[in-house]
């Protein structure tokens, strides 16, 4: 066989080996294919968004944009974002599903009816008698710092402001005279302050340390300032307290009554 018909006979051969690798590759794509369609396809199931679960609470949502929240008359600037955000902290921190009870009602309704007119013949706001639930829960137990009493005294606090401590006898314990004493002292804080919520936040931390954040922080609005946590939220507790015994129905709590009718509640 010459060189010209070998060279003929592999480019046959070759064409041969091409068109079976073809047909073969077509085969393995059909039943490829075929074997496809018969396996199900599996469409993802639709999926649920992730829903950000809140607790409960009795406070509504558009509370805050009512804008009736004030202390002594002075109202809370709830145009700022940390305002509201404290506000809606210490309106649940008090509500009915965190404290379970209406004992603070039932001891109002005991002890506003002396407290309220000692407040009125001092000239001092009557929002202030929510202060001393703030402080003690209307309580007459002493404290670690040693603060006794409705309005929480420290001993040398309340011997400069008349009251009888020492040789057995204790009238930080005495409704009316203590309450008196209190007048005394915050009709003091509000000449020095001019503002009955810094008047109210120095009772609670002292005139002292309110005068050295005021001049630290050149600003005299108690809303605007930075305080230590306590006295941070000090007269937020206290407007959340007045709000829920005004307005119980609102928080969770069962309407206000009369003491009597309130001690037939558990």
């Amino acid at each position: 066989m010459n060189k010209k018909e070998m060279t003929k006979k592999h480019l046959i051969t070759c064409s041969v080996i091409f068109v079976l690798v073809i047909i073969s590759t077509l085969n393995i794509y059909s039943v490829m294919a075929s074997k496809k369609t018969d396996v199900p396809v599996i469409k993802p199931a639709n999926t649920v968004p992730a829903i950000a679960i809140k607790a409960v609470n009795y406070v509504p949502k558009n509370i805050i944009a009512e804008n009736d929240f004030s202390f002594a008359n002075e109202a809370l600037p709830i145009n700022y974002a940390s305002v509201k955000r404290k506000l809606a902290h210490s309106l649940i921190k008090h509500d009915f599903k965190n404290v379970h009870s209406n004992i603070l009602q039932i001891k109002a309704g005991q002890l506003f009816p002396i407290i309220e007119p000692i407040l009125r013949a001092y000239g001092i706001p009557d929002d202030f008698k929510y202060l001393a639930i703030v402080e003690s829960g209307f309580g007459e137990g002493t404290s670690s710092r040693g603060a006794k009493g409705v309005w929480q005294f420290m001993p040398g606090t309340a011997r400069t402001y008349g009251l009888k401590v020492g040789n057995g006898m204790d009238e930080r314990t005495n409704l009316r005279k203590s309450t008196v004493a209190a007048c005394k002292y915050i009709k003091e804080l509000y000449v020095e302050f001019n503002s009955w919520t810094l008047a109210a936040a120095a009772y609670n931390n002292g005139e002292i340390q309110i005068e050295r954040a005021i001049s630290r922080q050149n600003e005299d609005n108690y809303f605007l300032m930075h305080l230590n946590g306590e006295t941070a939220a000090y007269v937020y507790n206290i407007i959340a307290t007045k709000q829920i015994i005004s307005q119980p129905g609102k928080y969770g709590y069962k309407v206000f009554l009369k003491p009597s009718e309130l001690f037939a509640y558990n």
